[in-house]
C-alpha cells in the first residue's frame, strides 16, 4: 500500500486555509471549519505571500486543533515566532491528541535561546506527554533528557523553521536547516494517533505559518 500524504497550508486569504488531501485536489475553506480552539482565540493576517496564524496569550496552555483526519506517523513542518520575554513565550505543536488535555507536544522557549545562563540555554526545546508527563515531572526525574539546547544560533524574536519527525516510538526535532536533531526522544505513554494542533503555553501568544503535514 502506498504512503498516504496530506498537506495543510495557509493561503494568502486572511480567513481561509487550504486543505490538500492529495496532489490532485485542493479546497479552500473557512478557517473556523477546520480549526477548533482550546483556551485561546485566533486570527489570521497576511504579510506578503505568507499568511500568519496568531494565537493570543492566556493563562494555561492553549491549542488550535486542526479538524482533519488523525495523524499517526510522519513529519510535521512549520515556521514559528515567539518572544524574548522571560517565562512568557512557549510555542510549538501538539499531536496524537485524544482530548483537550491528553496529547504529546514539542515546544520551544525562545527566551532561553540566547540566555547567558548555560543551564537556561539547555531548556530551549521540550518534549511533553500530558497529563502524566508534563515538563516539571520530566525535568525533575530525567534532567536534560526531554529538553535540550537548539545546537544552532536562532534569534528568539524572528521566524524559525521546525521539522518534527514522528516514528512509531521515536520523535526527532530539527530546527532551520540543521541536519542534526536538537532533540531526540522515545515517546512516553501509549499515544500513537490523534488530532494535531498549534500549541502555546502559559501566558504565551504565538505566530505560525507554512504548516505542512506528511503522514506515512
Amino acid at each position: 500500500m502506498k504512503s498516504s500524504k496530506f498537506l495543510i497550508i495557509a493561503l494568502i486569504s486572511v480567513f481561509t486555509i487550504s486543505v490538500k488531501v492529495s496532489a490532485q485536489k485542493t479546497a479552500a475553506v473557512d478557517i473556523t471549519k477546520v480549526v477548533r480552539t482550546v483556551n485561546r482565540t485566533i486570527n489570521m493576517t497576511s504579510a506578503g505571500q505568507n499568511p500568519v496564524l496568531h494565537i493570543n496569550a492566556n493563562p494555561g496552555p492553549g491549542l488550535a486543533i486542526i479538524k482533519h483526519r488523525d495523524f499517526k506517523n510522519g513529519e510535521i513542518e512549520f515556521e514559528v515566532k515567539g518572544e524574548d520575554v522571560f517565562q512568557k513565550s512557549f510555542v510549538g505543536f501538539a499531536f496524537h491528541i485524544q482530548n483537550d488535555s491528553t496529547y504529546q507536544a514539542i515546544y520551544f522557549r525562545p527566551f532561553n535561546f540566547r540566555a547567558e545562563d548555560a543551564l537556561r540555554k539547555k531548556h530551549a526545546v521540550q518534549y511533553i506527554s500530558v497529563p502524566d508527563n508534563d515538563w516539571p515531572k520530566l525535568r525533575s526525574s530525567f534532567p536534560l533528557k526531554y529538553e535540550q539546547p537548539l545546537g544552532t544560533e536562532v534569534n528568539p524574536t524572528e521566524w524559525f523553521k521546525v521539522r518534527i519527525k514522528v516514528d512509531a516510538k521515536m520523535i526527532s526535532v530539527y530546527v532551520n536547516e540543521n541536519p542534526k536533531p536538537c532533540l531526540e526522544v522515545v515517546s512516553l505513554g501509549n499515544l500513537n494517533s490523534g488530532k494535531i494542533a498549534f500549541w502555546v503555553g502559559h501566558e504565551s501568544a504565538g505566530d505560525f505559518r507554512n504548516l505542512k503535514i506528511t503522514a506515512n
